[in-house]
C-alpha cells in the first residue's frame, strides 16, 4: 500500500519524488492527418508531465501509483484547437495478495484544449490552463483515493487541491466538462460531493472497505463483514444523497464487479437486492450473483 511520510515508516519504506506511474494511451482515429502531424509528440509530452512532476510536497513512500490515462480525440483544428474523451484509471496493491484493486474507473467526455508540438508543460496552482489543469485534477483524485483508501479522510488535502482547480476553471473562459450538470459528468460533481459533510459517512466506510479488501486474504469473514458495512452505510444514507451521484456511481463503476467477487459464498443474499437498490446500473451483475447466491 502507499503511504505519505508517516514517522515510523520513513526508515523503511521506498520514497519517491514523483507519485504516479502512468501509462498514456493515445487515439487519433478521428483527426485529420495534419492534426496528426502536429500532435506527434503529444503522447509522450502527457507521459512525461505526470510521471516526472511531483504533486505532492514530500517524498513519496512505498511503490508509485499505478494509473492509465486513454485519450480519444475527437476534434482538431488548424489553430491548435482540441477535444477529447478521456478514460482514467488507477489501481494499487491488495495487502499480502497478488491482486490489484480497482480504485478510480472514469469516462471523462469532454477535455478541451490547446497545444502545440514541443510546448512545456509546467504545474501551476494559481492559474488555470485548460490542459495541464485537467492533468493535475485527475492527478490529484488519484493519490488522493489512493491515500484514502489506507487512511480515513487520509485524501483529504489532495481533493481540497483538485476543488481549487476546479473554482479556477468555473471562473474561466473554459468550462465545458468542469461545471457540474445535471444527469452528466463533471469534475466538479465529483470532488464537490467528496467535500461534502452528507457524504462523510461514505468516506469513512470506504476506508472500511479497503481494510476489508486488504485484509480479505487473511480473514475472509471480516473482509466481507467490512464491505457490507459500506453497502450497508450507502443504504442508510438514502434519504440524503442520490444514488445517482457522481460520487456514488463512480465508486460502483469502479468496483461492482469486485464487490461480487469478493461477496460470493456471503449467507445472507439479501444483500444482493440492496445493492440493486443503491446501484441500479449495475443490477444485471447482482442479479446474477443472486441466483448463484448459497
Amino acid at each position: 500500500m502507499k503511504k505519505i511520510i508517516v514517522i515510523f515508516l520513513i526508515l523503511t519504506a521506498v520514497s519517491y519524488s514523483q507519485e504516479l506511474n502512468c501509462k498514456v494511451t493515445v487515439n487519433m482515429d478521428n483527426l485529420t492527418n495534419a492534426s496528426r502531424d502536429l500532435l506527434s509528440d503529444f503522447g509522450n509530452t502527457i507521459s512525461d508531465y505526470l510521471n516526472k512532476t511531483r504533486f505532492t510536497s514530500q517524498d513519496w513512500q512505498g511503490e508509485k501509483i499505478n494509473c492509465s490515462l486513454t485519450i480519444l480525440f475527437l476534434t482538431g483544428t488548424t489553430d491548435f484547437n482540441y477535444s477529447a474523451q478521456v478514460i482514467v484509471s488507477s489501481q494499487r496493491p491488495v495487502y499480502r495478495s497478488e491482486k490489484n484493486t480497482l480504485m478510480l474507473s472514469i469516462n471523462d467526455p469532454m477535455w478541451v484544449f490547446s497545444y502545440q508540438k514541443g510546448q512545456g508543460l509546467f504545474l501551476s496552482q494559481n492559474s488555470f490552463n485548460p490542459l495541464t489543469s485537467f492533468l493535475d485534477y485527475y492527478a490529484y483524485m488519484i493519490i488522493g483515493f489512493d491515500i484514502e483508501s489506507d487512511y480515513e479522510f487520509g485524501g483529504t488535502p489532495f481533493f481540497n487541491k483538485a476543488i481549487n482547480i476546479v473554482n479556477l476553471a468555473t471562473t474561466s473562459s473554459s468550462t465545458k466538462g468542469w461545471v457540474r450538470t445535471s444527469g452528466s459528468y463533471s469534475r466538479q460533481a465529483l470532488v464537490e460531493d467528496l467535500l461534502n459533510d452528507k457524504y462523510r459517512p461514505f468516506r469513512q466506510a470506504f476506508y472500511q472497505y479497503y481494510y476489508g479488501i486488504d485484509i480479505f486474504p487473511i480473514n475472509p469473514k471480516v473482509g466481507q463483514q467490512k464491505i457490507v458495512y459500506l453497502i450497508n452505510t450507502i443504504y442508510s444514507m438514502r434519504d440524503k444523497i442520490d444514488f445517482l451521484s457522481i460520487l456514488i456511481k463512480t465508486f460502483f463503476d469502479a468496483r461492482s464487479g469486485e464487490i461480487v467477487d469478493y461477496l460470493k459464498g456471503y449467507p445472507d443474499s439479501n444483500i444482493y437486492t440492496i445493492l440493486k437498490r443503491i446501484d441500479p446500473s449495475h443490477t444485471a451483475k447482482y442479479d446474477a450473483a443472486l441466483n448463484l447466491a448459497p
